[in-house]
């Protein structure tokens, strides 16, 4: 693919005197450079007035209307799905059926907006809100929202913003992860192709100032963001004085599994594996912590090793299980970890290192740490990795293993493995997760229902299904049809004839 430069009121515009550049290079194979990426500050500003410049006719357009746009996306989102997925595996390293996966989810997106999320925007009308006067509930867009995309689901997880936003009668202007700009120009290339009315959607490529500038500007109305805490916290701290502006905020997780002993052991491992090294843990929702019951730890941690052990790492088009980090610094960060948990007293039981395969990239074992003693003050047990490393802990007391699971101040989800539906019940209240599962894995959410966390994992801006909530804002009115009654006046009043 051939860098276009930055999507703004309906076309592409070359960059010319950039700011600076940055080489789009695939994790998977250091030798596949998807694009060199110049970047501009000053296209923010453009990208942005260009955006309110177009809000007020796109609000304007009825439901039906800007969802015939949607549609019109839906399909090109079908039509181009093996290129996305190729994009996706290539950009980010993820074997090519987990980025077709991701792919897929673009047209659903759609559906589930339009056809589902949309009844919470729905008017409502409240009969007799007041005495013989009737109330009524209705939505509008709040103005110019800023997408600011995560790396490790380039496509899926800016769409679930973007997606809404538009439908709700928002103008949006996305900057893609610079780790992924290859997808973020592809994404862009479709939304051209569906022929919105110019600047509703832009899109920006840039760096770290970048999304500063973003999130800063004064057209911007609204900022959703997926990401990390550190990054989050950021945004939240740049816009301080910008009171006006909503947040909504989809950070990290230090996520848990518990295992009862009276779960499914063959489930609870299967779902385990499948938590903790999908995507090689670059998920925000990966399990990194596994609290396993006394009477099966054993046996489960040796099944767990074993089974680990031979899960295939490789190049995407190879479709192993596992890809490569995203870039060295995740790989560097990645074995840093892997010497904290030494530090701090937990048994290597296996070693996460870095490999040296056919393909020249990014690519780690994955590891198992088995933790001898809680310690809430532990750096190892309470960070975010975002690799694919678990914590492994031996419990017996339920309430105790609850606040060992809130203890480290994520609260994104939790995975609970038992046929006991009272501790599942007592999960439910008691477990500072924004997502909690039964005898299912952490990873994986539907579009149905809402996705956020508690504490550093977000910011009670739930997306997926309760996206719409946070690029809408609800309109009360009071509309009295009744002719004016002198005798129901006020104490104290005559009206002049």
């Amino acid at each position: 693919m051939n860098f276009k430069g930055d999507f703004i009121n309906g076309r592409f515009i070359k960059i010319d005197k950039a700011d600076g550049e940055f080489k789009d290079i695939s994790p998977a194979d250091l030798s596949d450079v998807l694009m060199t990426v110049r970047f501009k500050h000053d296209h923010i500003d453009e990208a942005c007035l260009s955006a309110k410049k177009a809000f007020h006719s796109w609000a304007h357009f009825s439901l039906e209307q800007r969802k015939e746009y949607l549609l019109r996306l839906k399909e090109l989102f079908v039509s181009h799905e093996a290129d996305m997925a190729q994009a996706i595996a290539r950009d980010t390293g993820k074997p090519l059926w987990d980025a077709t996966a991701e792919a897929k989810n673009l047209a659903n997106k759609i559906d589930i907006t339009v056809n589902f999320s949309s009844k919470l925007i729905q008017e409502e009308r409240i009969v007799n809100a007041l005495p013989q006067v009737d109330g009524v509930i209705r939505y509008k867009p709040r103005g110019v929202m800023s997408v600011i995309g995560p790396f490790n689901f380039p496509a899926h997880l800016p769409n679930g913003h973007i997606i809404p936003a538009l439908y709700a009668g928002n103008t949006v202007v996305f900057k893609p992860s610079e780790q992924t700009p290859f997808v973020g120009q592809l994404y862009a290339e479709l939304v051209e192709k569906a022929q919105f009315p110019a600047g509703v959607f832009n899109m920006v490529q840039g760096d770290g100032e970048s999304g500063r500038r973003l999130v800063a500007h004064e057209a911007i109305d609204g900022i959703l963001f997926t990401g990390s805490y550190e990054v989050g916290l950021k945004i939240k701290q740049e816009t301080m004085t910008h009171y006006w502006k909503i947040l909504a905020l989809e950070m990290g997780g230090k996520n848990s599994t518990v295992i009862w002993d009276d779960a499914d052991i063959d489930k609870a491992l299967y779902e385990t594996l499948v938590g903790a090294y999908m995507s090689t843990g670059q998920r925000c929702s990966c399990t990194s912590r596994v609290f396993v019951h006394e009477k099966i730890a054993d046996n489960f941690i040796e099944r767990f090793y074993q089974s680990a052990k031979k899960l295939t790492i490789g190049h995407w088009s190879e479709n192993p299980f596992m890809g490569p980090l995203i870039n060295a610094s995740a790989v560097e960060k990645y074995i840093r970890f892997q010497e904290i948990a030494n530090r701090e007293n937990c048994e290597s039981m296996m070693r996460g290192k870095a490999l040296d395969l056919k393909h020249k990239g990014h690519y780690v074992t994955p590891s198992i740490h088995l933790v001898k003693k809680f310690d809430p003050k532990s750096i190892y047990q309470k960070s975010e990795i975002f690799g694919p490393n678990v914590a492994i802990y031996t419990v017996n007391d339920f309430d105790e293993t609850l606040q060992q699971v809130n203890s480290t101040g994520y609260g994104l989800v939790m995975a609970l493995f038992t046929k006991n539906q009272n501790l599942y019940q007592q999960a439910l209240l008691d477990a500072k997760v924004g997502l909690l599962n039964w005898n299912r894995t952490t990873n994986g959410a539907s579009s149905k229902l809402p996705f956020g966390g508690m504490g550093k994992s977000g910011n009670d801006r739930p997306s997926a299904h309760f996206a719409i909530n946070y690029c809408s804002v609800p309109v009360s009115s009071l509309e009295d049809p009744t002719p004016f009654d002198e005798t129901k006046m006020a104490p104290g009043m005559t009206l002049v004839k």
